[in-house]
């Protein structure tokens, strides 16, 4: 792990040897991420992925296990695509005027054994402690390729209390308690903003563990047009995420079906970005 910190904001470690996603994330001496407080599906590449802040899912399949097909059939999409445990490879990182920056390369090998890269930007700006992502995801197989993401943010639910809410314009009444849905856990996925706007936002908090802050996420949604957001409180898991996602809650069939697959040709690429701040 990789310690990466401004002059304010978070704390972050990311992860060299899973595609530089978040480990730790440390507000007001808190770590925020989960830890062993999650469900465990299997797969130890998503068992150590879902321990830390934020995870990447993607780029050949996202959420769960759906089967193969044509060549392939037979076998399964692996949980929550190929990406995770892919080492990153860091090009630079720059620690300057209070500001930190990070950039690496992730070379991908899909269940279709397509290849493909991940070039991957982490920024902290110093004066106003926002966290900001910006990821190129590029075909550089010889063949078309779909390619999906989703981002996890994974908060352990042991630093909420009742008064934390969910609060964004793509939620019924603008917002609701955490504990929404049954009483161990819930998942929902909806548009992320109206037609036309490039950005939505979605707030977790007041969060009274860390001085009563709030968890702002912001996204791009010309290529992040859902949200989607996941709670578990089933033992020994306490973990609620809020997940950016290219694609509606359905089978890769039905996306198929509907046209929906983002297409990428040989050599062609596709941004994704978000950031997110303690406020």
């Amino acid at each position: 792990m990789m310690d990466f910190a401004a002059a304010k904001g978070p704390k972050l470690t990311l992860d060299e040897s899973s595609v530089l996603d978040i480990g730790a994330c440390i507000v007001d001496g808190n770590n925020l991420a989960p830890g062993r407080a999650i469900p465990d599906d299997g797969d130890p590449r998503i068992d150590h992925s879902l321990e830390g802040f934020l995870f990447t899912c993607g780029p050949d399949h996202i959420r769960h296990p759906e089967p193969m097909s044509g060549a392939f059939e037979g076998k399964r999409y692996p949980l929550h695509g190929s990406i995770s445990s892919h080492p990153a490879k860091v090009l630079w990182t720059r620690f300057e005027n209070g500001n930190a920056e990070c950039r690496a390369d992730i070379d991908i090998i899909t269940a279709e054994r397509r290849a493909a890269r991940l070039e991957r930007h982490w920024r902290i700006d110093g004066a106003t402690g926002e966290v900001s992502l910006n990821d190129r995801v590029v075909n550089t197989s010889i063949e078309a390729m779909p390619v999906f993401l989703m981002y996890h943010m994974n908060v352990g639910g042991k630093w909420f209390d009742d008064g934390v809410r969910l609060s964004g314009q793509m939620l019924e009444n603008g917002g609701f308690p955490w504990t929404f849905g049954e009483e161990l856990g819930g998942l929902f996925c909806a548009p992320a903003t109206a037609k036309g706007e490039d950005w939505s936002e979605v707030c977790l908090g007041p969060i009274a563990s860390i001085g009563g802050k709030s968890l702002r996420v912001r996204f791009g949604t010309d290529t992040l047009p859902f949200m989607q957001v996941w709670r578990n409180q089933r033992a020994p898991a306490h973990v609620l995420g809020i997940e950016p996602v290219s694609h509606r809650l359905t089978s890769r069939g039905e996306l198929e079906e509907a046209g929906e697959f983002n297409i990428l040709q040989p050599g062609e690429a596709r941004s994704f970005a978000l950031n997110f701040a303690f406020v």
